[in-house]
């Protein structure tokens, strides 16, 4: 299954508060971009953030679930926490902000 572009648009719009965000399609699914960095990734309907050390300020690790089979473990956001925009939007900046910088591109 695959994710609907609906909800990356609404998701997108939820998350517009925090600096520079955008999505790109990548294996049929889509990864969030936070200040070029990437900070989630949007599987199956459903958003994973990546785990960083400010993130048990948002989840505990009772949310923690691999994004795809494989995958190392994210957070997974409730759907309820989805209509709250200044969170989203907090915790997408402040998970930008706790991981390094992309590497330069060659």
């Amino acid at each position: 299954m695959s994710t609907e572009q609906s909800v990356v648009d609404f998701l997108l719009e939820q998350v517009s508060k925090a600096r520079n965000v955008r999505a790109r399609k990548m294996f049929g699914e889509y990864a969030l971009y936070c200040d070029e960095k990437v900070v989630a990734l949007i599987c199956d309907d459903q958003l994973f953030v990546k785990i960083t050390p400010i993130s048990d300020t948002y989840l505990d690790s009772s949310h923690e679930a691999p994004p795809y089979p494989g995958a190392k473990n994210s957070l997974l956001v409730p759907e309820e926490k989805w209509d709250d925009a200044e969170w989203l939007s907090s915790f997408i900046r402040d998970t930008a902000d706790a991981l390094p910088a992309p590497k330069p591109k060659k």
